[in-house]
């Protein structure tokens, strides 16, 4: 398959950069029509497929004389136990297939991408439905159907398992239309497409898009549209005959053609459009980790691992991060681990396969547009009648984590540097606090007594990845540069575990396999594979090294408990691969899109996207120390961040980018107090945390979950962002997140349960639902509920007990 073609443009070296760089230039939504063979198709008709599902066509909806342009007839798909609730459905009259040659421009600058569309060579604006086919076992068997069932299915479809007939098949042409410039001509492209549904499972039907060849004419412009319609099983174009010509092309044509096209690899589509129906009210969920947003609905959702950015929006510092550093600010959308996948109010989902670049656009009430940058699109449509359905159905596919060992999930896992000197000081003063500690998490910089240069050991062993000349890729990342492993080359995989074993004999139980989301977009890798793909791949092969090598270790030592390691780049399917994500480098701030707001939005945005075990650093990362512009760790925003992640899966404080400059646990001894009560607060519902993290390598469920997972219903849950969340199902947490607020607001869900909360510190009980009420959380005693009555919430209320902070 040919490798997309995309102009690149490096951005990192220029010190003076646009402070308000505008978004990515992407084209708006395709509107197009839809047609279909009316000797065919003119009655409306069911089709099974596999046992689960029906698809239902209807080539109106039913009031043509009020809505003429509804004539072109939809698609509705549903399960065969809810027939009357469409899990996907087509926009009438519309087209639900369109694709396009457009030229594509990126530009890169230490790990942030942008990608523009550049030149439209031609698009689609008008698709037909020529027939609808229901294919069986014995219809695949026929030998003499081979090659058109090559083109249907886009590969060999002899290698492809099937489980699940019949199989639906959808055919048409698409049309599309480019002036030839300086001339009267028109050049007019007509290409054939397959769009399959099947069965993969009881819960799912996977979706692709296929094209066949291209048929190009070149033709006299006529002063008026064409109009298109069906006679018998053929297609006529209607024209005025005065002005309408088709030539056959000769030599000098075809030059034009070629000129038009421009025929830089855009003679063929290079975006496909797939475009359903939505409704207005209709809330989206999901997209992987997600730092500002909760729900999508009105915006476009690009789908591109990369570099997350510092600020992403809140100023003053993103304007200062992206002067000094092309778009290094980043904005609402970049991301280190987005994904192609949603969930709705309407419980609908849907998921991309592959790892081309997408974006879906979410900007019109009544439709849905998936832009996919490639020249074929796969994907699955998901049956659910809950978001616990769902994520169990999506999880099952794209895989869950093993369960983390008890060790990490027992106490803080604290995060030092300095030597071992500072560390055994420390140490001294949380043994003086009764801190239950887990771990030390130690970071080295510049170490003296260094026994191996890696990257001189991998220039020298051919590992890295090569740029376009060949020559081992350097980029620049931060204030240095770096050559990323070539993981598409087997050889590395064995070196690099060679490196973690040596690692792991000298004691360490764990570590952080950061980065990930670099990989330039024209490097040259071993396997060949198409660069873009291999960009969003990276963190999923990345994660799986590391995974790889923990379960041979734990193979050899089964009487220990697991190593871990914890990620922060990744895409759909590294929850297969990564034990454990941490959400990157927060702002140390109480600001909205990086800061400790958007450290919350994280954990609940990946949650529902299928990444179960997230945490964030205890007090954010990035500080800034200059004279015009400071970012410091208050203390206040410490405390306030550890009562935060004291209810996630995992407990551990990280020191930051500039540890002199932060407020640290270990300040003070107000800072270590509290520090202490935070790790017991954690540690008290340590027996439900066990049961969750079991619960999630089995049905995928999040151990931090936004309250729509089991309040969908409620409207007000719903526009929850980062205000409060759930420990599972029987702990409700509303965190304070501003500054100076000693009371929060929490929102008590309505449920058919008919269940009341009860506030761990003063013991009152909410039994009204729907409701909110002003809560008092001064530092020390954040609002945190338990279900009434419920053996988790009797649970925790006698650890903290226990442990004398109750």
């Amino acid at each position: 398959m040919a490798q997309t073609q995309y102009k690149n443009s490096k951005k990192h070296h220029k010190h003076i950069n646009n402070p308000f760089p505008s978004a990515p230039k992407s084209l708006p939504l395709i509107h197009s029509k839809l047609s279909f063979n009316d000797e065919k198709l003119s009655h409306s008709r069911d089709f099974s497929i596999g046992e689960n599902f029906n698809l239902t066509w209807a080539p109106t909806n039913g009031d043509e004389e009020k809505q003429p342009s509804t004539r072109g007839g939809y698609l509705s798909l549903s399960h065969q136990s809810e027939l009357d609730k469409a899990i996907w459905s087509t926009v009438p009259g519309e087209a639900f297939i369109s694709g396009a040659a457009v030229e594509t421009e990126v530009e890169e600058s230490r790990g942030s991408f942008a990608i523009k569309d550049g030149e439209v060579m031609f698009i689609s604006r008008h698709q037909t439905i020529e027939k609808i086919l229901s294919l069986y076992k014995s219809d695949l068997e026929l030998e003499s159907k081979g090659r058109e069932y090559n083109a249907i299915f886009g590969d060999s479809y002899t290698d492809h398992e099937w489980n699940h007939f019949p199989i639906v098949v959808i055919t048409g042409l698409l049309f599309c239309t480019k002036n030839v410039p300086k001339s009267r001509k028109r050049l007019s492209v007509t290409v054939q497409y397959w769009f399959l549904l099947e069965q993969k499972n009881s819960t799912q039907v996977s979706f692709s898009v296929n094209f066949g060849e291209y048929n190009y004419k070149l033709e006299t412009r006529p002063p008026q549209k064409s109009k298109f319609y069906y006679k018998s099983s053929k297609l006529h174009l209607r024209r005025p005959r005065s002005y309408f010509s088709v030539f056959s092309m000769n030599y000098k044509e075809e030059e034009q053609v070629n000129e038009t096209l421009n025929l830089k690899g855009f003679g063929e589509f290079n975006r496909v459009y797939v475009t359903f129906a939505s409704e207005t009210d209709e809330r989206f969920y999901g997209f992987g980790e997600q730092f500002s947003c909760m729900e999508f609905k009105g915006k476009k959702v690009p789908i591109l691992v990369q570099e997350q950015g510092i600020g992403r929006g809140d100023q003053p510092i993103t304007f200062a991060a992206n002067l000094v550093s092309h778009r290094s600010g980043g904005d609402w959308s970049t991301t280190y681990a987005p994904s192609p996948f949603y969930m709705t109010s309407k419980m609908r989902s849907l998921y991309l396969e592959g790892y081309n670049y997408s974006i879906f656009d979410l900007t019109k009430n009544d439709r849905v547009q998936v832009q996919v940058y490639g020249s074929h699109a796969k994907g699955r449509i998901l049956f659910g009648s809950s978001p616990v359905d769902l994520i169990k159905s999506y999880t099952e596919t794209i895989g869950r984590p093993p369960p983390l060992p008890n060790w990490i999930l027992s106490g803080a896992v604290v995060g030092m540097q300095g030597g071992t000197g500072a560390v055994h000081q420390v140490w001294d003063q949380l043994q003086d606090f009764d801190v239950p500690i887990s771990a030390f998490w130690l970071q080295t910089d510049g170490k003296a007594n260094k026994i191996r240069n890696f990257f001189e050991e991998a220039k020298a062993k051919e590992m890295l990845v090569r740029d376009e000349k060949g020559e081992h890729y350097l980029m620049s990342n931060t204030c240095f540069d770096v050559g990323m492993l070539d993981l598409t080359n087997p050889t590395v995989n064995t070196w690099f575990k060679s490196i973690l074993q040596e690692m792991v004999d000298c004691g360490i139980r764990g570590w952080m396999a950061d980065f990930g989301e670099g990989l330039p977009i024209d490097a040259h890798l071993y396997s060949g594979e198409d660069p873009i793909e291999a960009h969003n791949r990276y963190p999923e092969m990345w994660a799986q090294v590391n995974r790889e090598f923990v379960e041979e270790w734990r193979l050899k030592h089964p009487e220990e408990e697991s190593l871990v390691f914890f990620v922060r780049a990744g895409f759909r399917e590294s929850s297969k691969w990564a034990m454990l994500f941490w959400e990157g480098d927060q702002m140390v701030s109480w600001q909205a899109n990086d800061g400790i707001k958007s450290s919350v939005i994280g954990l609940l945005s990946s949650g529902i996207s299928g990444i179960p075990f997230n945490h964030s650093d205890i007090g954010g990362y990035c500080g800034v120390d200059m004279p015009f512009l400071k970012y410091k760790r208050s203390e206040e925003l410490l405390m306030r961040w550890m009562e935060l992640n004291a209810f996630s899966v995992v407990f551990r404080t990280h020191e930051g980018n500039k540890p002199s400059s932060n407020c640290q646990f270990y300040s003070n001894k107000w800072t270590l107090s509290h520090f202490s009560r935070c790790a017991k607060l954690y540690k008290a519902w340590m027996f439900y945390r066990l049961q969750l993290v079991k619960e999630a390598t089995k049905r995928g469920l999040p151990v931090v979950r936004h309250l729509f997972l089991h309040y969908p219903q409620d409207k007000r849950v719903q526009s929850i962002t980062y205000q409060q969340f759930l420990v599972g199902t029987d702990i409700m947490v509303v965190p304070v997140v501003d500054k100076g607020k000693k009371s929060v607001n929490a929102y008590f869900p309505l449920s058919s349960e008919n269940h009341s909360w009860l506030h761990i510190w003063t013991g009152e009980v909410y039994n009204r639902q729907g409701f909110e009420a002003e809560v008092e959380a001064p530092v020390g005693y954040p609002a945190v509920f338990v279900k009434t009555g419920s053996e988790v919430g009797q649970g925790f209320l006698r650890n903290l007990k226990e442990f004398n902070i109750l």
